[in-house]
């Protein structure tokens, strides 16, 4: 893990690698270790193991999970028994230095034998072991017996003999609650649930009230966040209509990014959803079901915000004297004003720090903040880290579909989860570079949250890809990372894009949706049963619940994608049975696919040519599988396996 300008994050019950270069001139043999000191205060000393030859990287995976700020220290020494045990047991075999390398031995024993820390019955051994050594009734195939001892090599192992100890620099890894690093998120919208249409064909909208009615049925799909748009006040002047046009029409809401009007600003909620006290029951109820509300956080502004009125030295005022609306050419949101950061900082950075706090205030602990790409770094280090240290449980996450450089650093910063260019990675070796990516390149600041669509986002992919389409982008995300989200309307497979854009026509961010969950899951025209299906596999198997544990294995198919994910048996929750899943993934939804699949099974510790069973976790069928292996997937019946393997009955 790196040292460097930003300090590297875990969440709590991850399993951290731990990775360093080392190494020494000649040949004597070296050892690593790192010592780990808890936000409590306990430390704890960890034997790293060498990894390629040649490579000198040295690696040990560390469950961590206490919350808050650990210290580490690698330490590098030489390994004075080691360099002894391969030096004597090459020369006593050879006949070469034989009571030289016998009597070394004796005195590394000897020394080892006087430490305190040693328990008194290995200390014994210890001075028996040198006794052997020097004593004329052992000959040197007994001592080369002693040289091999595995309870010698267990003892120095866990208290080698060191000598020349270097001291790398003590380094801070801030681990953060569970919810930052894993959960299945629900997008929707509180004023389309509930909503009804009525008789004159105007829709009344939905409220905080009809809206806590559908939470239940979100849980019971095992998601674990609800995620809400804007749900303040919104803009009359310029107000977008249907599809983002000009020409709102009586009865159009609105976009719910146009935030502000008379009745108040990213403090006030907007009148047709309720009151304040309406949505902190929301978010008892959310609570009461097991779920965790997420806000958007969205600091622009309508023109009819008060802060336009109050600060308008906060925005951008054009040579003609208007404000500059926000633009993203070819688009332009004439109903939205962006802050200009550059003017009054200070005040700036204390009214969205009060808006922040407010909302933690009633409840919210976790914040989607919109376009965070589009204002400064620096504030975003200086809001999250004010936020954090009053509250460590707070959660932002970044949507920011931006170039590779900017999103990273807005994960440097602080941002615990990030959305990622997943929905625009299709193929099966755009998918394996950008999932190895995110698995050991970015893993040790930047946490994925593979949305699989979002209002904005309904790409060619699932436009053209029907039903298999959706199972498969739901299925890749659900088992590639620990987070992934689902805006809703994806379970109904909404595909009809606005003619030459990848977003949804009758687009929700201008609109009410009426939709009916019941009617479409009692006539089997809904992708819900899967999606919970997909959540209880995710709650079922920890290793699912890691991000550095992807491994990508190979397909004689180019639309056959094949990974795994593997948590041994020291990592898992019993500590004895590890948990291995292996995912096989038809990309191409518009056909069936035969192919061989080819395992590196050393991956899950099974030796290459060793029989195991697999159980489709999606249907049930169980197979004994090798190290290649054939596979039919139908994109139009299961285009996806998701494979538990176990030991043969």
């Amino acid at each position: 893990m790196p040292g460097g300008l930003f300090r590297p994050s875990a969440y709590a019950g991850e399993v951290v690698p731990f990775e360093v270069t080392a190494f020494r001139e000649g040949h004597d043999i070296i050892g690593v270790h790192v010592r780990l000191t808890s936000p409590s205060g306990d430390e704890s000393l960890h034997v790293l193991r060498p990894l390629d030859d040649g490579t000198d990287r040295w690696r040990a995976r560390i469950l961590l999970n206490e919350q808050g700020v650990w210290t580490y220290r690698f330490e590098a020494f030489a390994d004075e028994y080691a360099t002894w045990a391969h030096a004597a047991e090459l020369k006593i075999a050879a006949g070469v230095d034989a009571p030289l390398m016998r009597e070394i031995g004796a005195r590394l024993f000897e020394r080892a034998a006087t430490e305190k820390d040693r328990p008194a019955a290995e200390r014994k051994t210890l001075k028996t072991a040198a006794a052997s050594l020097r004593s004329h009734d052992v000959d040197d195939a007994d001592a080369l017996d002693l040289v091999q001892d595995p309870h010698l090599l267990f003892y120095f192992t866990l208290r080698p003999a060191t000598a020349l100890m270097t001291l790398g620099d003590e380094l801070e890894l801030l681990v953060e609650r569970e919810r930052a690093g894993v959960g299945a998120w629900y997008e929707f919208f509180p004023r389309s649930e509930g909503a009804k249409r009525l008789k004159d064909g105007t829709i009344k909208t939905g409220t905080f009230k009809s809206a806590a009615r559908r939470l239940p049925e979100v849980a019971a799909m095992g998601f674990d966040v609800v995620y809400l748009p804007p749900i303040h006040p919104i803009g009359e002047t310029n107000r977008k209509g249907r599809n983002n046009t000009l020409d709102p029409q009586p009865g159009d809401p609105g976009s719910p990014w146009a935030i502000g009007a008379a009745s108040g600003g990213h403090d006030a909620v907007h009148p047709d959803l309720g009151t304040l006290a309406d949505f902190r029951r929301f978010v008892r109820t959310a609570r009461d079901n097991g779920l965790e509300i997420a806000l958007d956080l969205a600091l622009q502004a309508s023109p009819d915000h008060p802060w336009v009125a109050e600060h308008p030295e906060w925005f951008t005022t054009l040579p003609d004297g208007t404000i500059a609306f926000a633009e993203n050419p070819p688009k332009k949101y004439q109903d939205i004003y962006p802050i200009n950061f550059d003017n009054d900082p200070a005040g700036i950075r204390a009214e969205a720090l009060r808006v922040v706090r407010h909302w933690i205030a009633q409840g919210v602990r976790i914040f989607r903040v919109d376009n965070p790409h589009t204002k400064p770094l620096q504030f975003w280090e200086w809001l999250i880290g004010e936020v954090t240290a009053e509250d460590p449980d707070i959660v932002f996450l970044a949507e920011a579909f931006t170039r590779p450089a900017p999103m990273q650093a807005l994960a440097m910063a602080g941002f615990q989860q990030s959305y990622t260019y997943f929905t625009w990675r299709n193929t099966k070796a755009e998918l394996e570079e950008f999932l190895t990516g995110l698995a050991h390149d970015t893993d040790h600041f930047l946490r994925p949250n593979l949305f699989v669509n979002t209002p904005d986002i309904l790409t060619e992919y699932l436009q053209f890809g029907g039903r298999p389409g959706y199972k498969v982008r739901a299925a890749i995300a659900a088992t590639a990372a620990p987070t992934y989200g689902v805006y809703a309307g994806y379970e109904l497979y909404e595909n009809v894009a606005r003619p030459g854009s990848e977003e949804n026509i009758d687009n929700e961010k201008y609109e009410y949706k009426v939709r009916d969950w019941a009617d479409a899951e009692a006539r089997g025209d809904s992708l819900a049963p899967y999606l919970r299906r997909l959540n209880e596999i995710r709650r079922a198997h920890p290793a699912l619940r890691q991000l550095r544990n992807l491994s990508v294995h190979w397909s004689d198919d180019d639309a056959i994608l094949v990974y795994s994910k593997h948590l041994p048996p020291i990592f898992s929750p019993d500590g004895q049975t590890q948990d291995t899943i292996l995912v096989i993934a038809n990309v191409d939804p518009h056909s069936v696919r035969e192919t061989m699949v080819h395992l590196d099974t050393r991956v899950w510790g099974f030796e290459p040519g060793r029989h195991y069973e697999v159980e489709d976790l999606i249907t049930g069928a169980t197979w004994t599988w090798t190290d290649h292996n054939f596979v039919r997937l139908d994109a139009f019946a299961e285009p996806v396996h998701i494979l538990h393997v176990k030991e043969l009955r």
